[in-house]
C-alpha cells in the first residue's frame, strides 16, 4: 500500500466517504487515512461540510446503533476535524455547479461548493465523479492503494 500525498500544509477537505472509512475502519482505506489525521491541526486544516454529519448519521439512527452514531458524532463534533456551514453562499455555489455540471448530484454539489469556498489544497474522496468540477484539487484514495 503506498501512502496518501497531502499537500504540504493549507485547508484539506474530506468528503463523507473519509470519515466513513475512518470511523467505521475499512480494512483498505483506514490505513491509508492515519497520516491525514496525523497532521491535522499540526500542518494540515482539515474541514468538511455540515452536510457530513447528516451524512453519516442516517445509517446509525436506521439501524438504531447509538455506539456508531456517537463513532460518528465524536469524529465530526469533537476533533480538530472543522465542519463549515451550508451558507447561502455555498447554497448559490452549488446551485452553479449543478447547472454547470448536470450529472453531479446535489450532496456532491454542495461537497464541491463549501471546498471551493474555503480554498482547500486537497479535497479527499473516492469518487472520481469530482475531477469534473474545475479547480477543485481532487486526491483519490484509489489511487494510493497499490504504490509503494
Amino acid at each position: 500500500m503506498g501512502s496518501l500525498a497531502l499537500p504540504k500544509s493549507g485547508t484539506v477537505y474530506v468528503d463523507t466517504a473519509v470519515v466513513i472509512y475512518s470511523v467505521e475502519r475499512h480494512a483498505l482505506y483506514e490505513p491509508l487515512l492515519r497520516d491525514l489525521w496525523a497532521c491535522t491541526g499540526e500542518r494540515l486544516d482539515l474541514v468538511s461540510s455540515e452536510l457530513t454529519l447528516l451524512e453519516t448519521l442516517v445509517v446509525p439512527m436506521r439501524l438504531r446503533d447509538a455506539a456508531l452514531q456517537q463513532a460518528y458524532e465524536h469524529a465530526l463534533l469533537d476533533t480538530d476535524l472543522r465542519l463549515l456551514p451550508l451558507t447561502r453562499e455555498v447554497l448559490c455555489r452549488a446551485a452553479g455547479l449543478r447547472a454547470a455540471i448536470p450529472a453531479l448530484r446535489t450532496p456532491d454539489a454542495l461537497h464541491a461548493a463549501t471546498a471551493i469556498g474555503c480554498g482547500c489544497a486537497g479535497f479527499i474522496t473516492n469518487d472520481p465523479g469530482f475531477r469534473r468540477v474545475p479547480g477543485l484539487p481532487v486526491i483519490l484514495l484509489d489511487r494510493f492503494l497499490h504504490e509503494g
